[in-house]
């Protein structure tokens, strides 16, 4: 099962910040600056979680997993938006 998640961090150091930007940018769809929309399963969070690990300084940086809920179970019209609408995720069968 997958699970809805918005992913924020704040990062201070540059280079830092950039690497998890690149990061972050394979696994989910940014929303702002540094807030990714991301829809994970347990393994693809704890890889993420690995991976974020290993670029952040723990005692500068910090990365937060806001669970919004399982793919597809997320209630959307719960999330309110002032300015650009916040956009749905598309779920479904991809056609080739």
């Amino acid at each position: 099962m997958k699970t809805v998640y918005i992913v924020a961090y704040d990062i201070s150091d540059d280079h830092r910040w950039r690497k998890v930007f690149k990061l972050m940018c394979g696994y989910g769809e940014r929303l702002q600056y540094s807030v990714f929309r991301c829809v994970l399963s347990e393994r693809d969070r704890v890889l993420l979680v690995e991976k974020l690990s290993a670029i952040i300084k723990h005692t500068e940086d910090q990365v937060l997993f806001f669970p919004l809920g399982p793919l597809g179970g997320v209630d959307e019209g719960r999330i309110h938006a002032i300015g650009r609408p916040y956009p749905p995720i598309q779920s479904g069968a991809l056609i080739v």
